[in-house]
């Protein structure tokens, strides 16, 4: 089964998180991942899934993508950088893309045929076999993670400006790491630098396999975070995950 990937979900919806939020995107979540993050709310796709080809997974995405391109050839709607780009969006997340090989000929093929493909990935695999016209998207894992220890830090040196990195921040110390890597690494120079509050997990989102957060960490408040980035006037953006707030936090599909 040389060419196929074991997905989780297939379907369209609108980018909920990173400087492409709120435009209409077709997500493709891949089974599968080596980390067990604290606040992680997609547990499901760890071991869900059906093993499907690239021909047919394009298909799929095809499909969907269709009610965008029947209605004009030329949609656009403006996306970063400063250019135009088609929609939908098409982006591979997961669990972890990265740790099935056959997530790269898709995304290579993807871009091929004209989509805008956005990478969502951990930091903890190499992401320099990924096509460059792919936008890649890239946690720093913070410490009440209870995974930093697997940042893969020399992906820094693969990073291009159409790239993002993601720090998902729920305690203070979270915080502060973050804020020692930007000056330190000077990581805003490279890419877009956000920010992502850790909202609490619903009862049905915990799953027994996650790390519990390392024990002395303070709980940061998403109005508190806001608050230090702007007092310590960080170069980042504050994102929040716009899919929760449309629909429930633990609402899958969308």
């Amino acid at each position: 089964m040389s060419d196929t990937l074991v997905i989780n979900e297939i379907y369209a919806s609108l980018q909920g998180e990173s400087t492409w939020a709120g435009l209409p995107c077709v997500f493709v979540r891949l089974t599968g991942c080596n980390l067990r993050c604290s606040y992680c709310d997609t547990a499901y796709a760890f071991s869900e899934g059906r093993r499907m080809t690239l021909a047919e997974i394009r298909a799929e995405i095809l499909r969907l993508a269709q009610p965008y391109r029947a209605a004009s050839a030329s949609v656009r709607a403006p996306g970063p950088p400063a250019s135009q780009v088609a929609l939908p969006l098409v982006e591979l997340t997961g669990g972890e893309p990265l740790l099935q090989p056959n997530s790269l000929p898709l995304m290579k093929s993807l871009c091929d045929q004209g989509f805008t493909v956005l990478l969502e990935t951990s930091g903890a695999c190499d992401i320099s076999g990924v096509d460059a016209r792919v936008h890649r998207i890239m946690d720093l894992k913070c410490p009440s993670s209870g995974e930093a220890e697997h940042n893969r830090w020399e992906n820094l040196g693969c990073l291009k400006s159409t790239d993002e990195i993601k720090f998902v921040i729920g305690t203070r110390e979270d915080y502060e790491w973050c804020k020692e890597q930007l000056a330190a690494r000077q990581l805003h120079r490279v890419c877009p630098v956000l920010v992502s509050w850790v909202q609490p997990l619903s009862p049905a989102q915990q799953h027994r396999a996650l790390k519990p957060a390392p024990p002395g960490q303070t709980p940061l408040s998403r109005r508190e975070l806001a608050e230090r980035v702007i007092a310590d006037a960080l170069p980042v953006r504050l994102q929040v995950q716009l899919h929760k707030i449309v629909w429930s936090a633990d609402q899958r599909g969308v």
